[in-house]
């Protein structure tokens, strides 16, 4: 068993522990304080957030809560609970000040579970620089999926230890569920429809992804590393995922860090997109009807071609270790309406259109896209596979290296289906 494995079913049994307490099997609870409200105890509640005591269970009973926002910082075993996603409702829609509709900050063990947050202007849920987090049973939406939605529905950044279970996300601008700049996590059983994107797992180190369905998103799963932040990712896994009819139009607001280097630049109809990021592994997800690209793997050069000076400890921008096997992919004949309006669209129309040209046989761009933009182009080298890439996939039209960088001269572009280079030795 390797070092992953090993931390990774330690991270999963301390968690599996951690809630174990929270539900009265056996073990002593760690909450000592209980305190319980009803709809129209609003301000009774922010005033309780404001000043709540390590090891307190807050049940908010079923109705429909109007809040600003809400705010937990510096205090330890807390958890917050409804009675349902149906149920117990927190609607920040009147929301006048703040960037959050809930902001969590420096908390040792901090649980939300069971209730639906909704329409806040900003994120909808913010758990920052905090450990031992478990978000479960929690419905983050937006009612309009448009560029008016906040950013990202649950959004756990610079924590460890983080389980995302059984959540439902929808509408956000840019991730549904975002896992930034973190340390061990685990997402699994979630589902989320009309975001930009289902799933992030950005700048994050040992997370593993599965058991999830992400479907009518711009994009289903994103495992990026951005230039700025404070470590490089890595050690991701993702598995027995269905991703699927992921062709909705790309929203993402103009102007934002997303769209510069983000999510903005997800073509409409991708399935799972790894951009600048290392040793990640896909393996049996179903990938269905994503119907621009199963598999998008990009270097940081296909966003910005300046991307060799953002070069540092916690960055680079060609993806490497990347091993994708076992997957089920199928396609629609065409191409989604949107990715013709998105400006990364165009280049992979012309790559399956350059495609036809050279073999008539081939009808659609293939299920897994290389940007072809390797390590060489740093070295100046010439070695075949420099990036240690792995693809063992069966069946027709597998893949395609896209030669980005060639593309802007017609004469020298040269986009090739031979995966060879690339299958798992």
């Amino acid at each position: 068993m390797s070092y992953k494995q090993s931390f990774l079913i330690l991270l999963e049994l301390g968690l599996l522990l951690f809630t174990s307490c929270q539900t009265g099997t056996g073990e002593k609870s760690v909450y000592k304080n209980a305190l319980s409200f009803g709809p129209g105890d609003e301000a009774k509640i922010v005033e309780t957030f404001l000043m709540v005591k390590d090891s307190t269970d807050v049940l908010l009973k079923a109705g429909v809560y109007h809040f600003d926002n809400l705010s937990l910082a510096n205090v330890k075993h807390i958890r917050i609970r409804g009675e349902g996603p149906e149920k117990t409702i927190l609607d920040f829609s009147s929301q006048k000040t703040g960037g959050e509709g809930i902001r969590v900050t420096a908390l040792t063990g901090f649980t939300i579970d069971n209730m639906t947050i909704r329409d806040s202007k900003g994120d909808l849920i913010k758990i920052n620089k905090s450990r031992d987090v478990v978000v479960t049973n929690l419905h983050a939406v937006w009612k309009t999926a448009d560029s008016t939605s906040g950013g990202y529905a649950i959004y756990p950044v610079l924590c460890k230890n983080v389980l995302v279970e059984n959540c439902y996300v929808e509408g956000s601008s840019d991730a549904g569920i975002y896992v930034g700049q973190s340390d061990s996590a685990i997402i699994r059983k979630n589902k989320g429809a009309k975001n930009v994107a289902g799933c992030e797992v950005e700048n994050t180190t040992h997370a593993e992804v599965y058991d999830n369905e992400f479907y009518n998103n711009t994009a289903g799963f994103l495992v990026f590393d951005l230039p700025g932040l404070s470590q490089r990712g890595g050690k991701v896994k993702a598995y027995n995922n269905y991703i699927h009819d992921n062709n909705f139009r790309n929203f993402a607001k103009a102007g934002s860090f997303g769209t510069a280097w983000g999510v903005g630049n997800a073509p409409p109809g991708s399935g799972i997109i790894i951009l600048a990021t290392s040793d990640v592994e896909l393996y049996n997800n179903r990938i269905i009807n994503n119907n621009t690209s199963g598999i998008i793997l990009a270097s940081g050069f296909a966003v910005d071609d300046s991307a060799v000076n953002r070069i540092s400890d916690q960055y680079f921008p060609i993806s490497s270790h990347i091993k994708i096997h076992g997957n089920t992919f199928e396609m629609a004949p065409d191409f989604p309406v949107p990715v013709h309006e998105h400006r990364m669209g165009p280049m992979f129309v012309a790559v399956e259109q350059a495609l036809r040209k050279a073999d008539p046989k081939i009808k659609r761009i293939p299920f897994i896209f290389y940007d072809g933009v390797s390590s060489n182009v740093l070295k100046n080298g010439t070695a075949v596979n420099p990036d240690s890439l792995c693809i063992r996939q069966s069946g027709d039209n597998v893949f395609v290296n896209g030669d980005f960088l060639n593309m802007a001269n017609p004469a020298s572009w040269k986009p090739n289906t031979d995966v060879a280079p690339f299958v798992c030795k």
